[in-house]
């Protein structure tokens, strides 16, 4: 069976990695029919998350969010994977019930951990109460009152923690903070916090740089080297890094040019992909470092994947740089215009347009699983959306054990 699947990062308070939501709701109609009852899809979802992906390969560790039907959660469904592992989603078409009470009760006393998802306010659901640890809150669905009507329900379950969802600005994330919300989950910390001026610093240029030269058909190797001379923080750090006893190198580098070569072109697009992370990134969540190496990464696997060899080098900057502007909290135009880019990889960052484009937009609608338009979009660009899927993944575990490195 293929199984397609992605996920969102839930992030605590500040901004560090809780866990994230494996957003399985729909599939490729190649995948699963269009007719699937709904508990029957669950099924399979849990067939292939113990069978073929697996959830540590997924969540890296972290917790995983997952969806549950109401008829599911009545068979036990949730008892077939790892209590240590999953929170339980109860998802907002469930009703509340008696036999939906009894399970709760169960997975409870089992030692599970349930969110409630999408709520609304119902006082049907306070019997549950006791059983759940999550309530997740809607922010595009729900008005003030209804946010306050449900603070004042669960004063009397302290033991209840709140997620914001659907956190699309700054202004969300503070508005739920406010309220004392402990979980946020969306797309506010993929975009600029607050709009401002800013000036790259020299490394920062460097970098890009070194991304432009390792990326041309020819190597220039005297060029590269003028601009690690040229800036002493990177200039230590390649030294540091070259040498590490990751290596197990017996001779002494001597110059920056040994180093250089001594590395090899795969081990240098590594290096400078992990100084891109930390020159860009200090004081960001670290999801968002890895969603911009994925996207690098993906873009790179799908160009190797389908096009001729040495076609559109600039795959892997053009993903990476498609988050520039949440990094370092710019505006996208104002900061392509500081960057030493070809026009046409600012015109895909910018605009997604253009044939350097398709994967980075194939990229987004992966991180947000619309299964439907991945299949309409990989239909238009000719491309095979199961191989898609697994470069993806492919792609997220690269950058979880790139951004590991640097921790």
């Amino acid at each position: 069976m293929r199984f397609f699947v992605a996920r969102q990062p839930i992030l605590d308070r500040a901004k560090k990695l809780f866990a994230y939501e494996l957003l399985l709701r729909d599939s490729l109609d190649n995948i699963f029919p269009k007719n699937i009852k709904e508990d029957v899809a669950t099924a399979k979802i849990i067939e292939g998350l113990e069978f073929n992906l697996g959830l540590e390969s997924l969540t890296q560790g972290s917790l995983a969010f997952i969806n549950f039907t109401h008829d599911s959660l009545i068979n036990g469904y949730p008892l077939l994977l790892d209590k240590e592992k999953i929170v339980v989603e109860i998802l907002e078409t469930a009703k509340p019930g008696k036999k939906l009470l009894a399970a709760c009760i169960d997975l409870k006393d089992k030692g599970y951990s349930i969110a409630l998802d999408d709520y609304e306010h119902d006082s049907a659901w306070k019997h549950f109460f006791p059983y759940v640890d999550i309530i997740k809150l809607d922010y595009s669905l729900t008005s003030e009152s209804q946010f306050q009507a449900i603070i004042a329900a669960l004063k009397p379950f302290p033991h209840i923690k709140l997620l914001a969802e659907k956190i699309e600005t700054y202004a969300d994330f503070q508005h739920g903070l406010s309220i004392g919300c402990e979980y946020f989950q969306g797309y506010f910390f993929s975009r600029p916090e607050i709009i401002k001026t800013v000036a790259f610093n020299p490394s920062q240029i460097a970098v890009v740089h070194l991304w432009s030269e390792i990326n041309k058909p020819e190597l220039d190797f005297k060029k590269i080297t003028s601009i690690f001379e040229d800036d002493i923080n990177l200039s230590f750090k390649l030294l540091r890094y070259v040498q590490s006893p990751i290596f197990k190198r017996d001779a002494v580098i001597q110059s920056i040019k040994q180093a250089v070569i001594v590395l090899g072109l795969e081990e240098l697009k590594r290096f400078i992909c992990l100084l891109f992370t930390a020159q860009f990134s200090t004081g960001k969540p670290q999801a968002l470092a890895v969603m911009a190496l994925s996207r690098g990464r993906f873009c790179e696997l799908m160009v190797n994947a389908t096009k001729p060899a040495n076609s559109q080098p600039s795959a892997f900057l053009i993903g990476m740089l498609s988050l520039i502007d949440a990094m370092v909290d710019g505006d996208i135009q104002e900061l392509m215009d500081k960057l030493p880019l070809h026009q046409d990889m600012k015109d895909a960052i910018i605009n997604r347009k253009g044939e350097s484009a398709y994967f980075l937009k194939l990229c987004e609608l992966f991180e947000k699983a619309d299964w439907q338009n991945i299949e309409l979009f990989c239909k238009q660009i000719k491309v095979d959306p199961e191989q898609s899927c697994r470069l993806f993944q492919d792609a997220l575990n690269w950058a979880e054990d790139k951004v590991s490195a640097i921790q």
